[in-house]
């Protein structure tokens, strides 16, 4: 960790983790980039980023989710949970009750108008079904579509720079990477701390069987935001099994309305330039919602 430590701070940033994690305001970040231009891939980053206006691509939908990282002793975390709406920067605790996984555009059966809660989830395969064009559900939380990852983790936790960044431009390819860049600095000091409480002969888990009937949920954030996990035991087997992948919420399909999921909204209006086959801006906007198609399928 102390050479990662080094690294970071050498190649990736070119300042201090202190220094990094201190950045408040955009001002504060440009003038970082402006006392040693060109160092360190952040800087490096941020040049690229106003030559291609990379704040203007690959708007949001204005909601992102995050169920809060790395819990601490008496239910804290270390990465607070929350809601975040764009519009008044209002953030609110996430509730997923009511949460639906619609599968109107799916290869998947979809009994229920606007899908089910994955407690009660269902996943059969229907190849030939007309109208669909993923494996992926559409997740829609209280009906709405969002975002989840890095960028949703530090405005949940209140980030002031990233709450500013947004502020001023949405969610965007500028403001997603630079969420990555900013939780990189924020979560090696905790593991230095982590580590250093280690005490190599302590119980580190807890043993527990499993019940002949009973219902579990499990929440997370994974690197690439929420992820939740909804089972059913009974007779002492699984009966359900159901997870959404933080890709299956960024890289949802249409849902039974005709709303598109977080990525494919965020694609309307990419420019296309003369000759390009593989539209680099294109690239640019899948590649910052960081997807794991292979997690996105049901």
């Amino acid at each position: 960790v102390r050479e990662f430590r080094g690294f970071a701070e050498q190649q990736l940033f070119g300042a201090s983790l202190e220094q990094v994690v201190a950045l408040a305001t955009e001002d504060a970040l440009a003038a970082l980039a402006d006392a040693a231009p060109g160092q360190g891939d952040l800087r490096q980053f941020l040049a690229v980023s106003a030559d291609l206006g990379l704040d203007t691509l690959g708007r949001g939908p204005g909601l992102t989710l995050s169920v809060g990282a790395y819990r601490q002793g008496g239910g804290a975390f270390a990465l607070a949970p929350g809601l975040f709406d764009e519009a008044g920067a209002a953030c609110s605790a996430p509730d997923l009750s009511g949460l639906r996984e619609d599968a109107q555009h799916a290869w998947l059966a979809d009994d229920v108008t606007g899908g089910r809660h994955p407690a009660q989830g269902l996943t059969q395969p229907v190849a030939d079904k007309p109208g669909a064009y993923t494996w992926n559900k559409a997740p829609r939380l209280d009906g709405r579509v969002l975002e989840t990852g890095a960028l949703a983790r530090q405005l949940a936790d209140g980030q002031p720079l990233l709450r500013a960044a947004v502020a001023r431009a949405g969610a965007t390819v500028h403001t997603r990477v630079l969420a990555r860049l900013l939780e990189i600095a924020r979560v090696l000091p905790l593991m230095e701390a982590w580590l250093a409480g280690l005490r190599p002969r302590e119980p580190f888990a807890v043993p527990h069987g499993l019940p002949d009937e009973g219902q579990g949920t499990g929440t997370t954030e994974a690197a690439r935001g929420t992820l939740g996990h909804w089972l059913s035991v009974r007779q002492g087997r699984l009966e359900r099994y159901q997870i959404v992948a933080p890709t299956s919420w960024n890289f949802s399909p249409r849902d039974h309305l005709g709303r598109p999921g977080a990525l494919e909204a965020a694609l309307v209006g990419a420019p296309v330039l003369p000759g390009e086959d593989t539209p680099v801006a294109v690239q640019h906007i899948v590649r910052s919602f960081d997807p794991c198609m292979v997690c996105t399928v049901h």
